[in-house]
């Protein structure tokens, strides 16, 4: 398990979160607007706001703060692919709950690739909003 440690050390099998958090009007708004998504659901009345499909990004973010608060570590992250399922809106002011599981680690053509696996889930009754497979490589030197 990679709690304590960097999030290049993620490894096969290892487990973040759940973390839960509130959906909030400011994020979602903040979110939208640094993305150029300029639609009234993103960007109107707080009781229409809901959760853009790739803010889901930040929670990636959120889970490796809390699963490895040591930081990105000697080998920095190159976001390389993403898949995100909308399964339901997400609406402001929800309470949800986000977890994510390191589900294939490899090298290929001198790189190593993690992929993480993650759901986003209503914590009034487990319902899956929102599911993401994020792929990124770790940088690495190349030889002199």
């Amino acid at each position: 398990m990679a709690v304590g440690r960097y999030t290049s050390d993620l490894d096969l099998g290892d487990v973040l979160g759940p973390v839960e958090y509130t959906l909030s009007p400011f994020v979602v708004r903040e979110y939208a607007h640094s993305n150029e998504l300029h639609q009234p659901f993103f960007q109107g009345r707080k009781d229409e706001l809901m959760m853009p499909p790739t803010l889901i990004h930040l929670d990636k973010l959120r889970l490796y703060k809390h699963a490895c608060p040591m930081g990105t570590g000697p080998d920095a992250r190159i976001h390389y692919e993403y898949d995100c399922t909308v399964h339901e809106a997400v609406r402001v002011g929800e309470r949800v709950a986000v977890s994510g599981k390191v589900t294939e680690r490899f090298v290929k053509r001198g790189r190593t690739h993690v992929v993480i696996s993650m759901e986003l889930r209503a914590v009034s009754d487990g319902r899956l909003l929102v599911s993401y497979q994020d792929t990124v490589l770790l940088a690495f030197k190349p030889k002199a």
